[in-house]
């Protein structure tokens, strides 16, 4: 929107899409709104505007905008309280011939949005926690609008294919205790709300066959883990052992942890007479960033399982599916886009991923701070290959 629209926006008031505020400091209220804007209750199809440094009259403050200020704003978007993500875009504007930090928030095709495990919506010009009935509203409207296969039914599984109690497990992190406390719904409504099922099929999505199936492979072949370890530098050389991991992605994710454990070789070096420190032939923390986004990222509708690789001298990852979406090659890694954003929404929620868009920067870091060669990441046309050097 161009300035003199913004100004008319704030002149009418606030309504199912604007919000007006003078604090710059509740970033409880700002995920608030921007959690109802995502979700747009009264499906205007349009995008939401929360001013920040406005009064209830429609007057900007004045107070001046910082770069603090934008930062703190834009970073809701990442640090995984808002969930799925929303599409936003965080701008200093002068309205009215004064600063103001303006967030633009459009719909989510996904919905129900959450912010800390609530769904927040617009009612009229109030924000509120949503009801049962809201919910299911948002619901019925994302089962036309779901583009990622995880978001997808499969048409092959039904309820009887999940081991429930995985999932009630799930939903006590997934859901904020009070909604927990006034739920009453049937539990296909409650996998439908985070988009574990397709209500109007009837199926369970394929993030649900993964995260709580009895049997992904069944339904996903691919839905699995190689690990082969060689004596020499190449696949040419002599195979040491093979493991297959597989299982419900909860399992698999743990089970790859405790691997990245097991590879990381550490060893105390001297640095001076009284210190010394650990250093290690593969940084567990480089290990299960590249690990678990290996799985979390990967190509679903491919049969070809994930692949690690141990060589003599580096550890290769091999992940169905190149860049995802409109990304390019040149764009990574300073773009991102989720093909599996469900799963990718589970794994946070559970604490495997600590915020989103953190995987590649957090690697380096690990191999950097460890005195190791740098990663290489190399995306290619349906695969994504990864290489850790070994510390010499």
């Amino acid at each position: 929107m161009n300035d003199r629209e913004l100004e008319a926006l704030l002149a009418d008031g606030e309504s199912a899409r604007v919000e007006r505020t003078v604090s710059f400091t509740k970033d409880e209220k700002f995920g608030e709104a921007i959690c109802a804007f995502a979700n747009d209750l009264a499906n205007t199809g349009k995008p939401g505007y929360l001013f920040v440094g406005v009064d209830d009259a429609g007057k900007p403050t004045g107070r001046p905008i910082t770069d603090e200020l934008l930062k703190t704003l834009a970073g809701l978007r990442e640090d995984g309280r808002i969930l799925p993500l929303p599409r936003m875009n965080v701008e200093k504007r002068n309205l009215l011939g004064v600063d103001v930090a303006v967030v633009e928030v459009w719909p989510h095709e996904s919905p129900p949005v959450r912010f800390n495990a609530v769904v927040w919506v617009r009612v009229g010009p109030r924000r509120a926690r949503a009801t049962e009935a809201d919910e299911r509203s948002l619901m019925e409207r994302r089962s036309s609008l779901a583009r990622t296969f995880d978001a997808r039914p499969c048409m092959e599984a039904a309820l009887g294919d999940l081991v429930l109690q995985l999932f009630e497990a799930y939903r006590q992190s997934a859901i904020a205790k009070e909604v927990l406390d006034e739920n009453h719904r049937p539990i296909e409504d409650q996998l439908a709300s985070l988009r574990f099922l397709d209500r109007r099929s009837g199926h369970p999505t394929h993030a649900g066959v993964l995260l709580f199936g009895k049997d992904p492979r069944f339904f996903l072949p691919g839905a699995a883990v190689q690990y082969v370890t060689y004596q020499g530098r190449n696949a040419g050389s002599d195979v040491l052992g093979e493991r297959v991991f597989t299982g419900d992605l909860f399992t698999v994710l743990h089970s790859l942890k405790v691997l990245a454990e097991e590879l990381s070789e550490p060893k105390l070096i001297e640095e001076s007479v009284l210190r010394e420190r650990t250093v290690y032939a593969y940084p567990p923390a480089a290990l299960r960033e590249v690990f678990l986004n290996a799985v979390i990222h990967r190509d679903y509708e491919s049969n070809t399982p994930t692949l690690i690789q141990r060589f003599e001298d580096r550890i290769e990852v091999l992940s169905p599916g190149g860049l995802y979406g409109d990304i390019r090659p040149e764009d990574f890694p300073n773009a991102t886009a989720y093909r599996n954003p469900v799963v990718a929404e589970a794994a946070k929620t559970l604490g495997f991923v600590n915020r989103f868009g953190r995987g590649v920067p957090r690697t380096f870091e690990a191999m950097r701070d460890n005195g190791s060669p740098g990663p290489h990441f190399e995306p290619r046309l349906r695969q994504f290959l990864v290489i850790i050097p070994r510390r010499a």
